[in-house]
């Protein structure tokens, strides 16, 4: 990658500097080989480090760059085909699900969004089912799924549990209630700290939530707030599944 000096040009200059860049990604680097540091690539390019993270932030945006913990900026493989929805009208846990259980747990607190969805009042429990997703070894999404203990009155705690098992006994319990109906939203986001710790990310990273809302006896019964790895992932759909998008 030769040394270029930027011209004026009438868009703004980090976006045509990920032009430049995403060109030499293409025609210099193999997937996986590590960028000169930003001071480099700065000088290289004669453009504030501000002008140059702008287009590297906006690169791994789409999936062309990772940014690795001790590693640094490497060049991104192609992004992973992942189905949300292979199946319709299918409760979290059913078979053929490729979510593995983690964890779950009991709280008297939800996020303010989930809780409008559930249409739950302070202080009213819910299980917190915590699941993870993994292609080709690599985990490539979290998810918490949401669930009012009053819609599942037939699970109970029973014997001590290990984690993985307290989160399948809600899901089976899921799986006893007739299933009405789901709808999804798409929307980009940054990755929390929790998640980014199991999705081997860092913190603040491009990251895709995916919230599934279920209906059953007429009411919302669970909630999943699924977030991918935007920089992996490439999110596909049933064909009949109504997708809405919204701008973050």
């Amino acid at each position: 990658m030769g040394t270029t000096q930027l011209e004026t040009v009438p868009e703004p200059k980090y976006w045509h500097l990920k032009t430049v860049l995403s060109d030499a990604l293409d025609s210099e680097f193999a997937v996986g080989e590590i960028l000169p540091n930003e001071r480099e690539l700065a000088a290289r390019f004669g453009v504030a480090r501000a002008t140059l993270r702008q287009a590297l932030e906006q690169l791994e945006l789409e999936g062309r760059l990772q940014r690795r913990r001790g590693v640094g900026t490497t060049v991104a493989p192609p992004r992973v085909g992942v189905a949300v929805a292979p199946a319709r009208h299918t409760w979290p846990g059913a078979p053929g699900d490729d979510w593995q259980p983690v964890d779950a747990a009991q709280s008297d607190t939800v996020p303010a969004a989930v809780a409008r969805l559930l249409q739950t009042v302070p202080g009213e429990q819910v299980h917190i089912v915590r699941r993870t997703r993994v292609t080709n070894g690599q985990p490539v999404a979290a998810e918490l799924l949401y669930v009012p203990s009053a819609a599942v009155p037939g699970h109970t705690e029973g014997p001590v549990r290990s984690a993985p098992a307290r989160a399948r006994a809600v899901l089976h319990e899921l799986q006893e209630l007739e299933l009405e109906g789901q709808d999804r939203t798409v929307e980009l986001g940054s990755a929390r700290a929790e998640d980014a710790r199991q999705l081997d990310r860092l913190p603040g990273a491009p990251v895709l939530v995916v919230t599934t809302r279920y209906v059953s006896g007429g009411r919302t019964t669970a909630v999943a707030v699924s977030t991918y790895r935007a920089d992996t992932c490439r999110l596909t759909f049933g064909a009949s599944d109504e997708v809405s998008l919204l701008a973050g």
